[in-house]
Order: C-alpha cells, then structure tokens, then sequence
C-alpha cells in the first residue's frame, strides 16, 4: 500500500504543473502600450502603459491578471517600482513631467508630483529612504524623501555634474541603488555609457566598460551583475561590475519573443522583460506575448 501510494503521488508530481514561475510569457490586454515592469509582492507584477496612463496587475505563475489603475487623462507611465513596505507604486510620467503615487492594492491615487521644468521623467528605483528617477532630456534627476513607514514627502531635483555629459537623444534612462542607496547607477541610452551618481550631489563618474551597452533602457542590479536591456538591440547585456570603477560584458540574453524589450524585473531565478514594440524594430509579431521569461544565470537563450 505505501509503494502504491508513492507511486500514485510521483505521478500526480508529473501531471500537476508546477506552481512557480511556468509562465514563459504573458498577455496584457489588448492595446496597451507597456513600457515598465515592476515585482510586487510574491509572484505579483504590475504593468505600466504609455499612452493610456493604466497600471495592470497579474501573476508572474499563473499569467492571469486585471487593470488596476484605469486611465488617467493627461498623465503617462512609463519606468515603475514597487515599495514593499508602504505597498505603493511610483511611476515615472515620461513626456507629462510628472510621478505619480498608486496604491497597489486598489489602484488609488495617493499622490501626485509635477515637475514643469522636467524633458522626459523616465525610469525610477526605490530605496530605503527615498525614491529616485531619470530624467533622458533635461541633466538631473529627481528625489521623494519616505519617511518610516515608507510614505512619499517632499521631493526635490538635484542637478548632474561630474563626468555624465548629456547629448543629442535619450540620456539617463534606466536606474539603479548601490551602496544602500548612498550611489545610484545610471545608463546613457545615446552612448551606452554607464555612470555612478552620488545620490545625494548628483556628482557623477564613468564605470569603465570594455564596450558600451547601445541603446540602454531598464538595469537590474543583482550583486556585482548588472542586467542592462538594449532596447532596439532586442537583447539583455550581462555586465560583470567591479565595485562601481569598471565592468566587463561577460553575456547578452537573447530571446526570439523579445520584441523591443524596455524594463526588466525579477522573479526568483528568472528575469520578465516586457515588450514595448517600438519602432523603427518593433513589428508586433508576437502581440500576446507582452511579457517574457528568461535565465537571470547571463546565459545565452534564443529560444523560448
């Protein structure tokens, strides 16, 4: 009797899928325009979009999910991050110059930041004690204080200087904390350049790269690995960092279902990029598959 119940048990293991991270990609509704992604709380993932200012929850593990900020008129998501403590989103407006505080669990406004002298508020990372973004047009970036409890207060902008030098095209794109939010890392879309940024002068240093990472868009920082995405590249360069003085790219991550891939975020040892299909690469050829699955290991995948 026991060998035939653990025989009955090792068979039900093979039909009954498994219940973390299967999904190898996922749809979004139809016509949203995604451009950041954002891990919640256990397998939970939000989903921004550009042109009709929503926020989508679902499951990385079941690919099922539902809008949960309806359109906002006048506003734009575009980079986003999630704060585990105060269970907020903060998201980045883009070309409407402006931050805008959800509560992920109903989808409520809870606050609202303008920045009128602002070119393109893009990307946007959470630290202990305050929040972060990038601005791609204009040379600063922008900081919320939290207070404990992780509630947003006042936010202040705070000029670029040092070695990070803005040119023609998008600029700052993707961010990230280091040192326990004491430096930030910044990449430069236009040159593919990356920078260390005191967070709280804004003084900026070159990370020395054996070749640059064209096309920046979202970073990922998981100890000295940073995942860096290039956009129209349609890959995910794997960048081996020493301390924050120099890196090497030691992989790309490649998928045939990346489609003009923009943020990434993680989920236990994979990482979802979400498609954003712009032009002049984007071709909408895989339109239900907004979402993709990779390794986070940095190696080679071209297929699914």
């Amino acid at each position: 009797m026991r060998r035939i119940l653990l025989l009955t048990v090792a068979l039900c293991a093979l039909l009954v899928p498994a219940a973390s991270a299967q999904q190898r990609t996922i749809a979004l509704p139809d016509n949203f325009t995604p451009e950041g992604i954002a891990s919640g709380k256990g397998s939970t993932f939000y989903a921004g979009s550009i042109a009709s200012a929503e926020i989508f929850r679902g499951s990385y593990e079941t690919g099922q999910g539902s809008v949960l900020v309806t359109s906002r008129p006048g506003r734009n998501h575009i980079g986003l991050k999630y704060h585990r403590r105060s269970k907020l989103l903060f998201v980045a407006g883009g070309p409407s110059k402006g931050i805008y505080v959800y509560d992920s669990r109903n989808g409520a406004d809870v606050r609202q930041y303008s920045f009128p002298n602002a070119g393109f508020i893009n990307d946007v990372v959470v630290t202990r004690r305050a929040v972060y973004a990038t601005d791609s047009q204009v040379q600063q970036y922008y900081r919320i204080a939290l207070g404990r409890n992780g509630q947003p207060g006042e936010a202040t902008t705070i000029p670029i200087t040092g070695e990070f030098v803005y040119g023609p095209g998008f600029n700052a794109n993707g961010i990230e904390a280091a040192k326990g939010g004491r430096k930030l890392i910044m990449v430069q879309s236009s040159t593919g350049k990356l920078f260390k940024v005191n967070a709280r002068t804004g003084n900026s240093r070159e990370i020395d790269l054996d070749r640059p990472v064209q096309n920046g868009d979202g970073i990922l920082l998981r100890g000295r690995t940073l995942y860096v995405v290039q956009n129209q590249d349609e890959q995910i360069a794997v960048v081996k960092l020493r301390g924050l003085r120099s890196g090497r790219v030691r992989d790309v991550i490649r998928n045939r279902s990346f489609d003009v891939p923009t943020t990434i975020a993680p989920y236990r040892r994979f990482i979802y990029a979400v498609n954003a299909r712009f032009p002049p690469n984007g071709d909408n050829r895989n339109p239900s598959e907004d979402v993709v699955r990779v390794q986070a290991n940095g190696k080679r995948k071209r297929g699914r």
